[in-house]
């Protein structure tokens, strides 16, 4: 069966289940494998359940079942993945509407929810949900594509060299970003340079064909050293003094929540007879570092037509749920919730920005970083020289691989260490930093502080 033949399958039942738990009535199951199971061993299973069709990789169960096989119903591939990666291309190329790629170590997700939220004043949106940015998400999401949609937003993540090749040739973008690179995953990777490469690898598509739109910020050298030469680029800046830049912005304070200013570049008012306005934008995000997602977000808005009197209003009603850049005031603290995703990178920028908050006291809860291969020492070292330099009132470390880093801060195994210290003697009155990957759990922390 060609990948047309299955598309006209899904066209007729286009409802996609990849858990045989979950089986609606005339839907199709692709049986996709993981570290820990194999889908195959479901697949009768999810017919008997409610399934229409069943996308199947293994012989031995097509052999078991030949009435199954020949009536249709289990359908024998190559290759599960690649099939359902295929069916979603499929599907995608029958919208003739913008698809917005966006990848980068950090700020992704939140960059991606801002550009929605922005771009959700004028269109009708589909945008990753959650973080389901990888090469089964990504998939999932562009199945969702309706006739209603006028646009999409699909975020990609990676962690080794050739994911985002495999998930641009899936989704195919027109015009997109990198929010940045740094140092995360350099286990998969193998080297900073390698998550360069890799990013670098949605510049290469968009420098492909004529028309396709690259969205810049002009400050970061590493993303302008990898633009294609061909690209059609619109950036954005930092520095308000940039004349180059669609847009430039600068911050106004973090006290907590990130207030700043921004305006379009001399070049596009002058083209428009406009005066320069400056528009101030008080946002619900922690962290001055979320200054480029928002001048990602509204360089995307003007490109797409939105008023920037929209374009504010939307940055001012975002607020953030899902453990990126919260504020949460319980009855004890405020916390400064970051617990999603740690690395090198994203740590130094949480560390500056919680050391500019103008509030006392502070106290810090860090989780261990990981996938970070040969630099894990070294890097958790650096990361206690910061914690030294930042002269915060408290820090908790959690995570063996502080263990063996001398250090003057308390240190706990896990998440559950963490939480029976806490019943002993809970912190009052403190602003608290909870930043850590989301493996260790530290999401779990909020409802004891």
């Amino acid at each position: 069966m060609n990948i047309q033949q299955l598309y006209d399958i899904y066209q007729k039942h286009p409802v996609i289940t990849t858990d045989s738990r979950d089986c609606p009535e005339g839907s199709i199951f692709f049986a996709l494998k993981g570290a820990s199971f194999d889908g195959n061993q479901f697949a009768v299973k999810a017919l008997e359940s409610g399934c229409a069709y069943a996308v199947i990789d293994d012989h031995q169960v097509a052999e078991s079942h030949p009435t199954l096989v020949e009536s249709g119903k289990l359908i024998l591939a190559d290759d599960v993945l690649q099939t359902f990666k295929d069916l979603a291309r499929e599907h995608r190329r029958q919208f003739d509407i913008p698809v917005i790629g966006i990848t980068g170590t950090n700020g992704k997700t939140t960059t991606k929810e801002l550009i929605a939220s922005v771009l959700g004043e004028r269109y009708n949106v589909l945008y990753t949900q959650g973080n389901f940015n990888n090469d089964v998400g990504v998939p999932k999401t562009l199945l969702r594509l309706s006739k209603e949609h006028e646009i999409a937003v699909i975020e990609m993540g990676a962690s080794h060299p050739g994911d985002i090749k495999t998930l641009v040739e899936t989704a195919e973008p027109t015009c997109g970003l990198i929010t940045n690179v740094g140092k995360a995953h350099l286990q998969g990777f193998g080297s900073f340079e390698g998550v360069v490469k890799t990013k670098g690898e949605l510049y290469d598509f968009l420098g492909q064909e004529e028309g396709r739109v690259i969205f810049i910020n002009a400050n970061n050298e590493h993303l302008v050293n990898i633009l294609p030469e061909q690209a059609w680029v619109t950036p954005y800046s930092s520095n308000p003094d940039d004349t180059e830049g669609c847009v430039v912005g600068e911050v106004v304070s973090c006290a907590p929540f990130l207030k700043f200013r921004w305006r379009e570049s001399d070049i596009d008012l002058e083209e428009r007879g406009a005066a320069v306005e400056w528009h101030d934008v008080q946002t619900q995000l922690i962290g001055a570092y979320n200054l480029d997602n928002a001048l990602a977000a509204i360089t995307v808005g003007l490109y797409f037509s939105i008023d920037p009197s929209k374009i504010c209003h939307a940055l001012e009603n975002y607020k953030p749920s899902n453990n990126r850049s919260q504020l949460t005031t319980t009855p004890h603290n405020h916390l400064v919730v970051d617990a999603y995703n740690a690395n090198p990178t994203s740590m130094e920028a949480a560390l500056r920005n919680f050391r500019m908050m103008e509030v006392s006291p502070k106290m810090a809860i860090l989780g261990e970083m990981r996938e970070l291969g040969e630099s894990s020492v070294s890097e958790h070292a650096k990361l206690i020289s910061m914690l030294d330099e930042s002269h915060f009132d408290q820090v908790w470390l959690v995570g063996e691989e502080f263990a063996s880093i001398e250090c003057r801060y308390r240190k706990f195994h896990d998440v559950t260490e963490v939480k029976e210290a806490l019943k002993a003697c809970r912190p009052e009155g403190y602003y608290i930093l909870i930043k850590g990957s989301n493996g260790n759990r530290l999401f779990e922390l909020p409802e004891s502080l």
